[in-house]
């Protein structure tokens, strides 16, 4: 075994600097000017122009507007990864509740049918969706970027496999106690449901976060561009001589990498005991 551990160490290493290079190599390039990046390719060394390219991506008013900046693409962006996650934690744990703890008929039926919608991707009821928001007039709206993305079974699945693995003496004494549905649900479930709700939160947060096509139909007011569609914007520009801002497209992919690093570090362990809980 001893002589395993070196190996499995090296390729450890290997794959780490393989995931990790095109990161640093991001950063480094970020740290250029546009000039130098389009005349010397990527960058593996840092530059000068750092702190001048990140408070221009940050604060410069652009667009065709003239009033979108860096800052508020982030906060979009945020508010569509809270909103999406926070939104699908909601729906999916009220509808695992109900399927897991309400007796009905077809309950086994309409869990598979939700489940079939995994089937379903964005792309293939995308534009039923943009049909239904527009005649809804919320095109250009938060509403409109969050609400239709909930629709899913992905976290209704996890909620439904980890509410059957809580064991059914907890329903009868709180039975017993007098408890009903909401009681049991606020005093029982949620506390037990921490871990798997930090999971999912990880998971849906990073999918809204990462959203490009679905935001590119729903706005087209800059006001409400997420942080995708600026980067997109940034490499269009080629007019004539003028070149598109690389360093503040590879600013803006750092900026886009920074939330949904933070919160996998901070829900790691969460995350990791939540799923393993589901399985149990």
């Amino acid at each position: 075994m001893n002589r395993i551990r070196p190996l499995d160490h090296l390729i450890l290493i290997l794959g780490t600097l393989f995931m990790v290079m095109p990161v640093v190599v991001a950063i480094m390039t970020s740290t250029h000017t546009a000039v130098e990046i389009h005349t010397g390719g990527l960058q593996l060394l840092p530059g000068d122009d750092g702190y001048d390219t990140y408070q221009t991506v940050l604060t410069r008013q652009g667009g065709f507007t003239g009033q979108v900046t860096g800052a508020r693409m982030v906060m979009n962006s945020l508010i569509l990864g809270l909103g999406f996650a926070v939104g699908k934690i909601v729906l999916s744990m009220a509808a695992a509740y109900a399927l897991v703890y309400f007796r009905f008929r077809f309950a086994t039926l309409m869990f598979w049918v939700i489940f079939t919608t995994l089937l379903l991707p964005l792309e293939v009821r995308i534009m039923p969706s943009y049909q239904v928001m527009s005649s809804l007039g919320l095109l250009n709206s938060y509403t409109g970027l969050i609400v239709p993305l909930l629709a899913s079974a992905t976290g209704t699945f996890y909620f439904r496999q980890f509410f059957k693995s809580i064991p059914d003496e907890l329903l009868e004494a709180a039975r017993i106690d007098g408890a009903g549905p909401v009681k049991f649900f606020i005093d029982v479930i949620l506390p037990l449901s921490k871990t798997m709700m930090a999971a999912i939160f990880i998971i849906m947060f990073v999918y809204g976060w990462n959203q490009y096509l679905w935001p590119m139909l729903m706005t087209t007011d800059e006001r409400f561009f997420t942080l995708m569609r600026g980067i997109k914007q940034i490499l269009q520009v080629w007019v004539g001589s003028q070149i598109p801002d690389y360093n503040e497209a590879f600013a803006l992919a750092v900026l886009a990498l920074l939330p949904p690093v933070l919160v996998v570090v901070v829900f790691q362990r969460w995350f990791i005991k939540g799923l393993t809980e589901s399985d149990k």
